[in-house]
């Protein structure tokens, strides 16, 4: 009975999480509510608070199941394919914000707000940042204070861009609203991962 209690909680959860994707898909964020989700769902709106607590909590809980870097399970090489590991990264990076219109309009949700269920998301988040740079710096030898300024700067950038991309459509000349533009971009990091990784260990980690 416990197991068939599991299983069906969490059938009604990701009803309630495919529910918030087609609405905001929809009618955007502003058509997002709590009545507006249960009944897309087809589930008793009861049902959001049992499970996620609030809105908030069901929201967060869909740019979780989505965030690329809280669900990346990389399987980096050794010091010789490092680079190429990490370029892959930053280009699925790209794909999983680029190719949702829902999660990068919940993202900017999540920019402009600051409650326990975001907040968690974002833990999760930096737990995970802190294991990759960590990983690669083992990897790679290079200083973790290194490896962490150069992935912000990247990551950042990317996730930025991909947020401005339906609001700004040329950035510093480079159209975002063309795959063509995109692919200038991910030359430009191929080519900051290429310096970096060549670089000689000029860094002192004070860790």
């Amino acid at each position: 009975m416990e197991k068939e209690h599991i299983k069906n909680r969490q059938a009604t959860e990701q009803l309630l999480l495919e529910a918030v994707n087609r609405l905001v898909e929809q009618d955007g964020f502003e058509g997002l509510g709590i009545n507006a989700v249960a009944a897309q769902a087809g589930v008793s709106k009861m049902l959001i608070y049992r499970y996620f607590g609030s809105l908030n909590g069901l929201i967060a809980a869909y740019i979780r199941q989505y965030d690329f870097w809280i669900n990346v399970r990389p399987e980096l090489p050794g010091r010789e394919r490092l680079g190429d590991s990490i370029k892959e990264l930053f280009r699925q990076q790209i794909a999983a914000l680029r190719n949702n219109y829902t999660l990068r309009r919940l993202c900017r949700w999540e920019l402009s707000t600051d409650n326990e269920p975001v907040e968690e998301l974002r833990k999760s988040r930096e737990s995970k940042g802190l294991w990759l740079i960590d990983t690669v710096g083992k990897l790679s030898g290079q200083p973790q204070k290194e490896i962490a300024a150069i992935a912000t700067l990247i990551s950042a950038s990317i996730s930025y861009l991909a947020l401005l991309e339906e609001n700004c459509l040329v950035y510093n000349g480079i159209r975002l609203d063309e795959e063509a533009g995109w692919k200038q971009l991910e030359a430009g990091i191929d080519l900051l991962v290429d310096l970096w990784t060549a670089a000689p260990k000029n860094i002192q980690n004070n860790e």
